[in-house]
Protein backbone atom coordinates (compact mmCIF):
# COMPACT_ATOMS: atom_id res chain seq x y z
CA UNK A 1 0.00 0.00 0.00
CA UNK A 2 3.04 2.31 0.33
CA UNK A 3 3.34 2.31 -3.45
CA UNK A 4 -0.34 3.20 -3.85
CA UNK A 5 0.03 6.07 -1.35
CA UNK A 6 2.90 7.47 -3.42
CA UNK A 7 0.75 7.30 -6.56
CA UNK A 8 -2.10 9.12 -4.82
CA UNK A 9 0.22 11.93 -3.70
CA UNK A 10 1.00 12.71 -7.35
CA UNK A 11 -2.62 13.69 -7.94
CA UNK A 12 -3.11 17.47 -7.53
CA UNK A 13 -6.92 17.14 -7.83
CA UNK A 14 -7.07 19.56 -10.76
CA UNK A 15 -10.06 17.77 -12.28
CA UNK A 16 -8.85 17.79 -15.90
CA UNK A 17 -9.42 14.03 -15.90
CA UNK A 18 -13.16 14.43 -15.34
CA UNK A 19 -13.55 16.13 -18.72
CA UNK A 20 -12.54 12.92 -20.51
CA UNK A 21 -13.97 10.32 -18.12
CA UNK A 22 -16.90 8.46 -19.74
CA UNK A 23 -18.71 7.61 -16.50
CA UNK A 24 -18.44 11.15 -15.14
CA UNK A 25 -19.85 12.48 -18.41
CA UNK A 26 -22.81 10.10 -18.07
CA UNK A 27 -23.66 10.54 -14.39
CA UNK A 28 -22.18 13.92 -13.44
CA UNK A 29 -21.25 12.39 -10.08
CA UNK A 30 -17.86 13.50 -8.77
CA UNK A 31 -17.27 10.00 -7.38
CA UNK A 32 -17.74 8.56 -10.88
CA UNK A 33 -14.68 10.50 -12.09
CA UNK A 34 -11.00 9.72 -11.50
CA UNK A 35 -10.52 12.53 -8.99
CA UNK A 36 -13.43 11.32 -6.86
CA UNK A 37 -12.30 7.71 -7.08
CA UNK A 38 -8.83 8.72 -5.93
CA UNK A 39 -10.43 10.36 -2.88
CA UNK A 40 -12.21 7.07 -2.17
CA UNK A 41 -8.95 5.13 -2.56
CA UNK A 42 -7.22 7.51 -0.16
CA UNK A 43 -9.92 6.86 2.44
CA UNK A 44 -9.53 3.09 1.93
CA UNK A 45 -5.78 3.30 2.54
CA UNK A 46 -6.29 5.41 5.65
CA UNK A 47 -8.11 2.45 7.26
CA UNK A 48 -6.56 -0.60 5.52
CA UNK A 49 -7.97 -3.09 8.03
CA UNK A 50 -11.57 -1.96 7.53
CA UNK A 51 -13.62 -3.33 4.63
CA UNK A 52 -14.37 -0.80 1.87
CA UNK A 53 -17.76 0.83 2.12
CA UNK A 54 -20.54 -0.16 -0.30
CA UNK A 55 -20.31 3.36 -1.73
CA UNK A 56 -16.58 2.97 -2.44
CA UNK A 57 -17.13 -0.41 -4.11
CA UNK A 58 -19.97 0.95 -6.24
CA UNK A 59 -17.94 3.81 -7.67
CA UNK A 60 -14.75 1.80 -8.11
CA UNK A 61 -16.72 -0.85 -9.97
CA UNK A 62 -18.16 1.79 -12.30
CA UNK A 63 -14.65 2.65 -13.51
CA UNK A 64 -14.04 1.26 -17.01
CA UNK A 65 -10.24 1.37 -16.63
CA UNK A 66 -10.28 3.01 -20.06
CA UNK A 67 -7.30 5.18 -19.00
CA UNK A 68 -8.53 8.23 -20.86
CA UNK A 69 -7.70 10.06 -17.63
CA UNK A 70 -4.02 9.10 -17.90
CA UNK A 71 -3.82 10.65 -21.35
CA UNK A 72 -5.33 13.86 -19.95
CA UNK A 73 -3.54 14.02 -16.58
CA UNK A 74 -0.90 16.80 -16.44
CA UNK A 75 0.71 15.26 -13.33
CA UNK A 76 1.43 11.83 -14.77
CA UNK A 77 -0.64 9.88 -12.25
CA UNK A 78 -0.42 6.14 -13.00
CA UNK A 79 -4.14 5.57 -12.58
CA UNK A 80 -4.01 2.04 -14.04
CA UNK A 81 -1.70 0.83 -11.30
CA UNK A 82 -3.67 2.72 -8.68
CA UNK A 83 -7.07 1.26 -9.58
CA UNK A 84 -5.56 -2.25 -9.76
CA UNK A 85 -4.15 -1.80 -6.23
CA UNK A 86 -7.52 -0.61 -4.96
CA UNK A 87 -9.47 -3.46 -6.53
CA UNK A 88 -7.05 -6.10 -5.25
CA UNK A 89 -7.37 -4.58 -1.76
CA UNK A 90 -11.18 -4.53 -1.95
CA UNK A 91 -11.78 -7.95 -3.50
CA UNK A 92 -11.55 -10.12 -0.33
CA UNK A 93 -14.08 -7.88 1.45
CA UNK A 94 -16.80 -8.11 -1.19
CA UNK A 95 -20.14 -9.77 -0.39
CA UNK A 96 -19.92 -13.45 -1.31
CA UNK A 97 -22.46 -13.29 -4.19
CA UNK A 98 -20.25 -10.71 -5.92
CA UNK A 99 -17.11 -12.79 -5.37
CA UNK A 100 -18.79 -15.90 -6.79
CA UNK A 101 -20.06 -14.04 -9.86
CA UNK A 102 -16.70 -12.43 -10.58
CA UNK A 103 -14.75 -15.66 -10.14
CA UNK A 104 -17.24 -17.54 -12.30
CA UNK A 105 -16.75 -14.98 -15.06
CA UNK A 106 -12.96 -15.19 -15.04
CA UNK A 107 -13.10 -18.97 -14.70
CA UNK A 108 -15.30 -19.35 -17.78
CA UNK A 109 -13.83 -16.63 -19.99
CA UNK A 110 -10.19 -17.49 -19.37
CA UNK A 111 -10.52 -21.08 -20.64
CA UNK A 112 -11.28 -21.53 -24.33
CA UNK A 113 -13.12 -24.84 -24.04
CA UNK A 114 -15.21 -23.69 -21.10
CA UNK A 115 -16.00 -20.43 -22.83
CA UNK A 116 -17.05 -22.20 -26.04
CA UNK A 117 -19.31 -24.49 -24.02
CA UNK A 118 -20.82 -21.46 -22.27
CA UNK A 119 -21.48 -19.82 -25.64
CA UNK A 120 -23.35 -22.90 -26.85
CA UNK A 121 -25.45 -22.92 -23.67
CA UNK A 122 -26.05 -19.21 -24.06
CA UNK A 123 -27.49 -19.74 -27.54
CA UNK A 124 -29.97 -22.25 -26.11
CA UNK A 125 -30.94 -19.86 -23.31
CA UNK A 126 -31.54 -16.83 -25.53
CA UNK A 127 -35.32 -17.34 -25.81
CA UNK A 128 -35.50 -16.99 -22.02
CA UNK A 129 -33.70 -13.63 -22.00
CA UNK A 130 -36.80 -11.45 -21.28
CA UNK A 131 -37.43 -13.44 -18.10
CA UNK A 132 -33.89 -12.99 -16.73
CA UNK A 133 -32.26 -10.21 -14.67
CA UNK A 134 -30.61 -7.33 -16.58
CA UNK A 135 -27.10 -8.67 -16.01
CA UNK A 136 -27.91 -12.08 -17.47
CA UNK A 137 -29.72 -10.42 -20.37
CA UNK A 138 -26.55 -8.43 -21.08
CA UNK A 139 -24.52 -11.63 -21.11
CA UNK A 140 -26.89 -13.36 -23.54
CA UNK A 141 -26.93 -10.32 -25.82
CA UNK A 142 -23.20 -10.79 -26.46
CA UNK A 143 -23.55 -14.46 -27.45
CA UNK A 144 -23.03 -14.85 -31.22
CA UNK A 145 -25.75 -16.37 -33.40
CA UNK A 146 -23.30 -19.09 -34.38
CA UNK A 147 -20.40 -20.36 -32.27
CA UNK A 148 -17.46 -20.84 -34.65
CA UNK A 149 -15.16 -23.83 -34.72
CA UNK A 150 -11.51 -23.49 -33.75
CA UNK A 151 -9.54 -21.55 -36.36
CA UNK A 152 -6.48 -22.61 -38.32
CA UNK A 153 -4.17 -20.64 -36.00
CA UNK A 154 -5.41 -22.73 -33.07
CA UNK A 155 -5.25 -26.07 -34.89
CA UNK A 156 -2.14 -26.15 -37.06
CA UNK A 157 1.48 -25.07 -36.81
CA UNK A 158 2.42 -23.07 -39.91
CA UNK A 159 5.60 -24.08 -41.73
CA UNK A 160 8.49 -21.64 -41.64
CA UNK A 161 9.20 -19.69 -44.85
CA UNK A 162 12.29 -20.78 -46.78
CA UNK A 163 14.12 -17.58 -45.86
CA UNK A 164 12.27 -15.95 -42.97
CA UNK A 165 12.98 -12.30 -42.25
CA UNK A 166 12.28 -12.86 -38.56
CA UNK A 167 10.75 -15.08 -35.92
CA UNK A 168 7.73 -13.99 -33.86
CA UNK A 169 5.24 -15.44 -31.39
CA UNK A 170 1.53 -14.98 -32.11
CA UNK A 171 -0.27 -15.00 -28.75
CA UNK A 172 -3.82 -16.36 -29.15
CA UNK A 173 -5.26 -15.67 -25.71
CA UNK A 174 -8.62 -17.01 -24.52
CA UNK A 175 -11.81 -15.13 -25.48
CA UNK A 176 -10.97 -14.09 -29.03
CA UNK A 177 -10.23 -17.60 -30.44
CA UNK A 178 -13.66 -18.70 -29.23
CA UNK A 179 -15.59 -15.68 -30.50
CA UNK A 180 -13.71 -14.70 -33.66
CA UNK A 181 -11.02 -17.23 -34.67
CA UNK A 182 -10.83 -15.61 -38.11
CA UNK A 183 -8.91 -12.70 -36.57
CA UNK A 184 -5.89 -14.77 -35.59
CA UNK A 185 -6.15 -16.70 -38.86
CA UNK A 186 -5.89 -13.40 -40.73
CA UNK A 187 -2.95 -12.36 -38.55
CA UNK A 188 -1.18 -15.66 -39.26
CA UNK A 189 -1.63 -15.26 -43.02
CA UNK A 190 -0.53 -11.64 -42.95
CA UNK A 191 2.60 -12.23 -40.88
CA UNK A 192 3.55 -15.24 -43.03
CA UNK A 193 2.99 -13.18 -46.18
CA UNK A 194 5.52 -10.69 -44.85
CA UNK A 195 8.06 -13.53 -44.65
CA UNK A 196 8.00 -14.16 -40.90
CA UNK A 197 8.29 -17.50 -39.12
CA UNK A 198 5.27 -17.46 -36.79
CA UNK A 199 5.36 -19.50 -33.58
CA UNK A 200 1.99 -20.09 -31.94
CA UNK A 201 2.07 -20.83 -28.22
CA UNK A 202 -1.33 -22.49 -28.04
CA UNK A 203 -1.04 -23.48 -24.40
CA UNK A 204 -0.29 -19.95 -23.20
CA UNK A 205 -4.01 -19.23 -22.88
CA UNK A 206 -5.27 -16.35 -20.76
CA UNK A 207 -2.70 -13.71 -19.84
CA UNK A 208 -4.54 -12.78 -16.63
CA UNK A 209 -5.80 -9.36 -17.77
CA UNK A 210 -9.40 -10.30 -16.89
CA UNK A 211 -8.36 -11.36 -13.40
CA UNK A 212 -6.24 -8.25 -12.85
CA UNK A 213 -9.06 -5.85 -13.69
CA UNK A 214 -11.37 -7.69 -11.28
CA UNK A 215 -8.90 -7.48 -8.40
CA UNK A 216 -7.91 -11.16 -8.45
CA UNK A 217 -4.21 -10.42 -8.10
CA UNK A 218 -2.97 -13.92 -7.24
CA UNK A 219 -4.76 -15.49 -10.20
CA UNK A 220 -3.53 -12.71 -12.49
CA UNK A 221 0.07 -13.28 -11.39
CA UNK A 222 -0.25 -17.03 -11.89
CA UNK A 223 -1.64 -16.55 -15.42
CA UNK A 224 1.14 -14.11 -16.25
CA UNK A 225 3.80 -16.54 -15.01
CA UNK A 226 2.34 -19.40 -17.06
CA UNK A 227 2.21 -17.24 -20.18
CA UNK A 228 5.81 -16.10 -19.74
CA UNK A 229 6.92 -19.71 -19.29
CA UNK A 230 5.26 -20.67 -22.60
CA UNK A 231 6.96 -17.79 -24.37
CA UNK A 232 10.36 -18.73 -22.98
CA UNK A 233 9.89 -22.32 -24.10
CA UNK A 234 9.44 -21.07 -27.68
CA UNK A 235 13.01 -19.78 -27.78
CA UNK A 236 14.37 -16.41 -28.91
CA UNK A 237 12.01 -14.28 -31.03
CA UNK A 238 12.01 -10.79 -32.48
CA UNK A 239 8.60 -9.89 -31.04
CA UNK A 240 5.56 -11.27 -29.24
CA UNK A 241 2.49 -10.29 -31.25
CA UNK A 242 -1.00 -9.82 -29.88
CA UNK A 243 -4.14 -9.03 -31.84
CA UNK A 244 -6.11 -8.11 -28.71
CA UNK A 245 -5.15 -4.64 -27.51
CA UNK A 246 -6.75 -5.20 -24.11
CA UNK A 247 -4.34 -8.06 -23.42
CA UNK A 248 -1.38 -6.19 -24.88
CA UNK A 249 -1.86 -3.20 -22.60
CA UNK A 250 -1.53 -5.48 -19.56
CA UNK A 251 1.24 -7.74 -20.89
CA UNK A 252 3.41 -4.71 -21.59
CA UNK A 253 3.36 -3.80 -17.87
CA UNK A 254 4.76 -7.10 -16.56
CA UNK A 255 7.98 -6.83 -14.57
CA UNK A 256 9.79 -9.23 -16.87
CA UNK A 257 12.23 -8.59 -19.75
CA UNK A 258 9.93 -10.44 -22.16
CA UNK A 259 7.23 -7.82 -21.71
CA UNK A 260 9.44 -5.40 -23.65
CA UNK A 261 8.98 -7.62 -26.71
CA UNK A 262 5.16 -7.47 -26.68
CA UNK A 263 3.77 -5.61 -29.69
CA UNK A 264 0.26 -4.95 -30.92
CA UNK A 265 0.13 -6.40 -34.42
CA UNK A 266 -0.43 -2.95 -35.95
CA UNK A 267 2.57 -1.64 -34.04
CA UNK A 268 4.78 -4.42 -35.42
CA UNK A 269 3.44 -4.28 -38.99
CA UNK A 270 4.30 -0.58 -39.09
CA UNK A 271 7.99 -1.54 -38.80
CA UNK A 272 7.82 -3.78 -41.91
CA UNK A 273 7.85 -2.78 -45.58
CA UNK A 274 4.23 -2.37 -46.76
CA UNK A 275 2.71 -5.06 -48.96
CA UNK A 276 1.15 -3.95 -52.28
CA UNK A 277 -2.59 -3.39 -51.93
CA UNK A 278 -4.73 -5.63 -54.13
CA UNK A 279 -8.11 -3.99 -53.57
CA UNK A 280 -9.69 -0.97 -55.19
CA UNK A 281 -9.01 2.16 -53.09
CA UNK A 282 -11.73 4.16 -51.42
CA UNK A 283 -13.69 1.60 -49.36
CA UNK A 284 -15.12 3.57 -46.43
CA UNK A 285 -14.18 2.34 -42.97
CA UNK A 286 -15.17 3.86 -39.62
CA UNK A 287 -12.19 3.55 -37.29
CA UNK A 288 -12.79 2.91 -33.59
CA UNK A 289 -9.53 3.18 -31.66
CA UNK A 290 -9.81 0.98 -28.53
CA UNK A 291 -8.98 2.62 -25.21
CA UNK A 292 -6.39 -0.07 -24.55
CA UNK A 293 -4.60 0.89 -27.78
CA UNK A 294 -4.83 4.70 -27.68
CA UNK A 295 -4.63 5.28 -23.92
CA UNK A 296 -3.09 2.07 -22.57
CA UNK A 297 -0.40 1.52 -25.21
CA UNK A 298 -0.31 4.92 -26.98
CA UNK A 299 -0.21 3.13 -30.35
CA UNK A 300 -1.54 5.00 -33.40
CA UNK A 301 -0.26 2.88 -36.29
CA UNK A 302 -3.47 0.89 -36.97
CA UNK A 303 -5.25 3.83 -38.57
CA UNK A 304 -2.19 4.69 -40.64
CA UNK A 305 -1.93 1.12 -41.94
CA UNK A 306 -5.57 1.21 -43.10
CA UNK A 307 -4.95 4.47 -44.98
CA UNK A 308 -1.78 3.02 -46.49
CA UNK A 309 -3.76 -0.03 -47.71
CA UNK A 310 -6.16 2.26 -49.60
CA UNK A 311 -9.17 2.47 -47.26
CA UNK A 312 -11.13 5.69 -46.77
CA UNK A 313 -10.75 5.89 -43.00
CA UNK A 314 -13.39 7.95 -41.18
CA UNK A 315 -12.78 8.98 -37.59
CA UNK A 316 -15.52 8.95 -34.96
CA UNK A 317 -16.64 11.92 -32.93
CA UNK A 318 -15.61 11.58 -29.26
CA UNK A 319 -13.01 9.05 -30.38
CA UNK A 320 -11.29 9.32 -26.99
CA UNK A 321 -14.32 7.92 -25.16
CA UNK A 322 -14.81 4.24 -24.31
CA UNK A 323 -17.47 2.18 -26.08
CA UNK A 324 -18.44 0.53 -22.79
CA UNK A 325 -17.02 -2.95 -23.42
CA UNK A 326 -13.96 -2.80 -21.14
CA UNK A 327 -13.39 -6.51 -20.54
CA UNK A 328 -16.16 -7.76 -18.25
CA UNK A 329 -17.64 -4.28 -17.72
CA UNK A 330 -20.45 -4.84 -20.24
CA UNK A 331 -21.50 -7.88 -18.19
CA UNK A 332 -21.16 -6.40 -14.71
CA UNK A 333 -22.36 -2.85 -15.42
CA UNK A 334 -24.92 -3.35 -18.23
CA UNK A 335 -26.75 -0.03 -17.76
CA UNK A 336 -23.75 2.28 -18.06
CA UNK A 337 -22.19 0.04 -20.69
CA UNK A 338 -25.40 0.17 -22.72
CA UNK A 339 -25.49 3.98 -22.63
CA UNK A 340 -21.89 4.17 -23.85
CA UNK A 341 -22.58 1.60 -26.58
CA UNK A 342 -25.51 3.60 -27.97
CA UNK A 343 -23.47 6.80 -27.83
CA UNK A 344 -20.60 5.22 -29.76
CA UNK A 345 -22.90 3.49 -32.25
CA UNK A 346 -24.49 6.85 -33.07
CA UNK A 347 -21.05 8.18 -33.94
CA UNK A 348 -20.35 5.14 -36.13
CA UNK A 349 -23.64 5.67 -37.97
CA UNK A 350 -22.79 9.34 -38.54
CA UNK A 351 -19.74 8.37 -40.62
CA UNK A 352 -21.93 6.57 -43.17
CA UNK A 353 -19.32 3.82 -43.48
CA UNK A 354 -20.53 0.25 -44.08
CA UNK A 355 -17.54 -1.17 -42.18
CA UNK A 356 -16.41 -0.63 -38.59
CA UNK A 357 -12.80 -1.53 -37.84
CA UNK A 358 -11.19 -1.89 -34.43
CA UNK A 359 -8.33 -3.74 -32.76
CA UNK A 360 -10.03 -5.34 -29.78
CA UNK A 361 -12.49 -8.23 -29.67
CA UNK A 362 -14.48 -6.64 -26.85
CA UNK A 363 -15.09 -3.46 -28.86
CA UNK A 364 -16.06 -5.42 -31.97
CA UNK A 365 -18.58 -7.47 -29.98
CA UNK A 366 -19.96 -4.42 -28.17
CA UNK A 367 -20.44 -2.33 -31.31
CA UNK A 368 -21.85 -5.00 -33.63
CA UNK A 369 -24.90 -3.84 -35.57
CA UNK A 370 -27.00 -4.88 -38.58
CA UNK A 371 -26.11 -1.47 -40.09
CA UNK A 372 -22.40 -2.25 -40.58
CA UNK A 373 -19.90 -5.07 -40.52
CA UNK A 374 -17.55 -4.97 -37.54
CA UNK A 375 -14.15 -6.43 -38.38
CA UNK A 376 -10.67 -6.41 -36.92
CA UNK A 377 -8.15 -4.14 -38.58
CA UNK A 378 -5.94 -7.14 -39.31
CA UNK A 379 -8.74 -8.78 -41.32
CA UNK A 380 -8.87 -5.73 -43.58
CA UNK A 381 -5.09 -5.61 -43.96
CA UNK A 382 -5.03 -9.33 -44.80
CA UNK A 383 -7.74 -8.79 -47.42
CA UNK A 384 -5.91 -5.81 -48.93
CA UNK A 385 -2.74 -7.87 -49.35
CA UNK A 386 -4.34 -10.92 -50.96
CA UNK A 387 -6.31 -12.67 -48.23
CA UNK A 388 -10.03 -13.54 -48.23
CA UNK A 389 -12.65 -10.83 -48.12
CA UNK A 390 -13.88 -10.69 -44.46
CA UNK A 391 -17.08 -8.99 -45.60
CA UNK A 392 -18.35 -11.86 -47.74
Amino acid sequence: MTEASALIRKCVHCGFCNATCPTYLLTGDELDGPRGRIWLMKDMLATPDAPPSPRALRHLDRCLTCLSCTTTCPSGVDYAQLIDHARAHAEPSRPWPQRITRRALTGLMSRRRSFRAALHLGRLARPLAPLLPARLQAMLALVPARVPLAGAAERDSPPAPAKPIGRVILHLGCVQPALRPQIDDAALRLLTRHGLHVIITRDAGCCGALHQHLGQADAANARAAATLAEWRAAGPVDAIITTTSGCGSVMKTWADPLSAQVRDISEYLATLPPLPSQIAPGTAVAWHNPCSLQHGQRVTSARELLVQAGFDVRDLAESHLCCGSAGTYALLQPELSGELRLRKQAHVAATGAPILASSNIGCLTQLASPDWQAVHVVELLDWASGGPNPLS
